[in-house]
């Protein structure tokens, strides 16, 4: 090659002005998390850079970038991180872009990146990270936490307990009644009795879990008390004398979340003042709620059936937590979070059964809700006994979108359900073979769970026990894991759980234990995930698009192949005739806090000649036409899909494809869409006669992939032909209306139709 005279030297230029993006600036960063407020160490990851805080663009950031960065936040490891502003939105500048880590770095500022400042990104792609609960030894972190809505802040009362007294409350679980102990700089108190009142029973009571106080006659511990202290044995007279025993004075009004929210007098006024005279501990008895009672029918709240405005909560990781949704006007829906606060979150709690809330999360924190918006601006004092006695406004008027549904954690009593089951021989304390610790022949033993018949949602109870959120798969043979050398026999089998329990104990199992083949490598195994996927059909989607079509048989040859007609069609004189087909479209989202994946491998894909590309799940659908008494009218087909992001709402990318053998998936918030005019979206209905049915879709039937909640799969319409048009009204998911107003259309219908 020849190079003009002096290019070289322009060359030469050129390479010294030439920059590639490099470990620049290595001044230190600061780091924070920032987002609504949850467990200590996760959240948006902010970096402060030239005195302005910022965020870090989920471009290129793998799991690598978070492991620097929970080290530096000064944390062992990272758990793992999220894209798409998990953690809602930040704001300022976007500091950092197509960052690459080796995982080695000991900051986020040695790793490469574009540049500081230089991104082409928008908050919506805010990264955060979810950094391991243990801190590094002797580590002092750099990290600081934003502010966040529902903090507690200027905490001096740091926890409360219950010591229990009499010998029937320290063998009850949880401890419902005794004297209640304060932690105060890092220091054990007792409160004392003087001018307590039933306000701050109830506050101590809300935060032990517990949604209500119960008057107590403390007459009984008063004899104990005065007894002790004449007791020479005992060193309660003395402790009683010193001022650092006791916590002075503590006046609540009843609707604070936590006791540090109280005006509280730790030390009386002057030093020679004695903090209790002539006083005895402060004797607190709660009342739990439905789900922590023995027996049934206690504990529920005699409301006036105006006023109480039902609530539950949908797809948190642990009992206690999840997103709002309140039941109006026969309908289930979110609730906007502007202006909610730790007073109205508490309501909801206590609501439930359980205690104060602990966070009152803001910005979609459990995931969008799908369907109306009902409250927004809910101002609560907190004594209320249900929501729908706070006051608040229609969202409707504020412009409300669900990525800002609310969200609570509450307080929950200690049950102690997670020393009674183990996982044993994983790689790590997520996953590994099931261990019990249950009664045998008057001992208590651990020992391993037959792995026959074992299924998600047993597996849902055990991770919800541990603590560690849902199932993402149960398994019936571990022949990989080792159990542990104390639990090689089995003590459980048959066990039979609705998903909903609390341990695995309060599940149906046998009698005796009956497990043909035996435990070792076919014990049950689980491994759980902090996060999980949530489906749930568009049902106006199908009603708006529902339509009847005649098509030709000869058009219908691939269809006929994939089974996606009826039987009798087998027996027509091909291609003459037609088949008469019911066809809408299916918008499947995807409302939880994870991204739904495939089980199978792209080696288990199969093509499809109809669809034209890769089907990553086989059975994902049930469409089925069922008469009103509930059997099969229309032989409904098992479709299979290809998974994809048809959709995204604005502000998130679209990361799953089916084109070109893509990777497929459902990313968090956006949705799947199967158009009407797509082979084998129909159901075959050649043969049905006219009448009213029901119409029915079941997502993800067989549960082979894990989710939050699996009670939304389910998606029906009321449905009438006339032998030559179809209308379809009244479509919802299986948890969309109350259960009164479902059994109302149904009976309608039925009444309608001449069946009692």
């Amino acid at each position: 090659m020849v190079m003009p005279t002096g290019s070289s030297h322009v060359l030469l230029v050129l390479l010294l002005f030439w920059v590639a993006p490099s470990r620049q600036e290595l001044a230190p960063v600061q780091l924070r998390l920032g987002g609504p407020r949850g467990p200590a160490g996760e959240g948006r990851l902010e970096v402060l850079y030239q005195g302005r805080w910022g965020t870090v663009c989920d471009d290129g950031f793998d799991f690598h970038a978070a492991t620097v960065a929970c080290r530096q936040l000064g944390y062992t490891a990272a758990i793992t991180w999220t894209h798409s502003a998990t953690y809602g939105r930040g704001e300022g500048p976007i500091w950092l872009d197509n960052v690459r880590c080796g995982g080695s770095e000991g900051s986020l500022a040695e790793c490469v990146h574009n540049g500081w400042g230089i991104s082409d990104c928008h908050h919506g792609e805010d990264a955060g990270v979810v950094c391991s609960g243990q801190r590094l030894p002797g580590n002092s972190p750099q990290a600081t936490t934003s502010g966040h809505l529902g903090e507690v802040s200027g905490l001096t009362l740091e926890e409360v307990r219950l010591k229990p007294i009499l010998a029937r409350a320290k063998l009850s679980m949880p401890v419902m009644e005794g004297a209640v102990e304060v932690k105060h700089n890092g220091r054990w108190r007792q409160v004392c009795d003087a001018n307590w009142t039933r306000n701050n029973s109830r506050v101590v009571c809300g935060m032990l879990g517990f949604p209500r106080e119960k008057h107590i006659n403390t007459s009984f511990y008063r004899k104990l008390w005065n007894r002790k202290l004449k007791d020479p044995n005992s060193s309660l007279k003395t402790l009683s004398q010193k001022n650092s025993f006791w916590v002075h004075k503590v006046r609540c009004q009843g609707s604070e979340p936590h006791l540090a929210r109280c005006p509280v007098q730790v030390a009386p006024p002057t030093p020679q003042q004695h903090a209790c005279p002539h006083g005895m501990h402060a004797i607190v008895s709660c009342l739990p709620g439905p789900a922590f009672q023995k027996g049934t029918g206690k504990g529920k709240n005699k409301t006036a059936p105006g006023k109480l405005l039902p609530v539950r909560l949908r797809a948190g990781t642990h009992v206690g937590e999840g997103r709002v949704e309140v039941l109006r006007h026969g309908q289930w829906g979110t609730v906007c979070d502007k202006q909610w606060d730790l007073a109205a979150a508490s309501v909801v709690c206590r609501q439930l059964g359980y205690g104060t809330a602990k966070q009152a999360l803001v910005g979609a924190r459990m995931g969008q809700g799908l369907g109306p918006i009902h409250m927004s601006n809910v101002r609560c004092t907190g004594h209320e006994r249900s929501l729908g006695e706070c006051r608040f406004q229609d969202a409707e008027q504020n412009g409300c979108r669900h990525e800002a549904d609310a969200a609570v954690r509450c307080h929950m009593p200690h049950m102690d359900f997670k020393s009674q089951v183990r996982l044993a021989g994983g790689r790590n304390p997520e996953e590994g073979v099931v261990e019990v610790l249950v009664p045998v022949q008057g001992q208590l033993q651990w020992g391993a769970v037959c792995g026959a018949q074992w299924g998600l949602n047993e597996a849902m109870v055990v991770c919800r026990q541990l603590g560690l959120g849902f199932a993402s798969h149960a398994l019936q043979e571990t022949w990989y894991w080792a159990g542990s050398p104390d639990a090689t026999r089995v003590v459980m089998s048959g066990v039979r759980c609705a998903g909903t329990e609390l341990a695995l104990q309060q599940c149906q199992r046998h009698g005796p234990v009956h497990c043909p083949s035996g435990g070792g490598r076919f014990s049950a195994g689980v491994t759980c995930t902090a996060y999980a996927p949530d489906l749930v059909m568009n049902a106006q989607l199908v009603q708006e698009t529902a339509y009847l079509e005649d098509r030709p048989l000869g058009l219908l040859y691939c269809a006929h192949e994939e089974r996606c007609l009826s039987r009798s069609a087998d027996n027509m004189q091909w291609p003459y005739g037609h088949r008469r087909l019911l066809r809408f479209s299916s918008q499947i989202h995807n409302l939880g806090r994870a991204d739904f994946r495939p089980r199978m491998g792209r080696h288990a894909w199969t093509w499809h000649q109809c669809h034209r590309h890769f089907h990553s799940i086989e059975v994902f659908t049930h469409y089925d036409l069922l008469t009103l008494n509930g059997s099969k009218v229309a032989e409904g087909h098992k479709a299979s899909f290809c998974l994809e992001d048809t959709n995204c709402p604005e502000g998130l990318q679209r990361r799953f494809a089916c084109a070109n053998f893509g990777e497929q998936g459902v990313s968090v918030g956006c949705w799947d869409t199967y158009r009407h005019d797509i082979d084998c979206q129909w159901i075959d209905i050649t043969d049905v006669p006219p009448g009213s049915y029901t119409f029915q879709v079941v997502v993800n039937p067989k549960h082979e992939v894990a989710e939050s909640d699996f009670s939304n799969n389910v998606m029906r319409c009321q449905c009438k032909y006339d032998g030559q048009r179809v209308w379809m009204h009244g479509c919802h998911t299986s948890d969309a209306y109350g259960a009164d107003v479902v059994s109302d259309l149904e009976r309608r219908e039925r009444l309608a139709n001449n069946l009692v």
